[in-house]
């Protein structure tokens, strides 16, 4: 372990701007999603990317308990920007 207050090693400096780089650039889909709606070429073709080619029709089945599913991928991918859960998959 660690001491506090010592900078990361080279390997955790490489997770931790990673795990930034990834987060951010989740917040920046979320922001184009926001802007422009699920209609958007561009927000199509990246909820095309996510899920292999295919964007899923719905319902969106989900692990979550406080909502068990979602009636398109769309509602869902606003969900998850909207909680700022980026990852969460179904």
């Amino acid at each position: 372990a660690q001491q506090p207050g010592t900078p990361l090693s080279d390997q955790e400096y490489h997770q931790f701007f990673k795990f930034l780089r990834n987060t951010i650039q989740a917040s920046t889909a979320c922001h184009l999603r926001e802007l422009y709606g699920c209609k958007n070429s561009l927000v199509q073709r990246l909820d095309e990317y996510e899920n292999h080619g295919v964007i899923p029709p719905g319902p969106i089945c989900s692990e979550l308990p406080e909502n068990p599913s979602f009636h398109n991928f769309c509602t869902f991918s606003l969900y998850r920007c909207i909680m700022k859960r980026y990852f969460l998959k179904v």
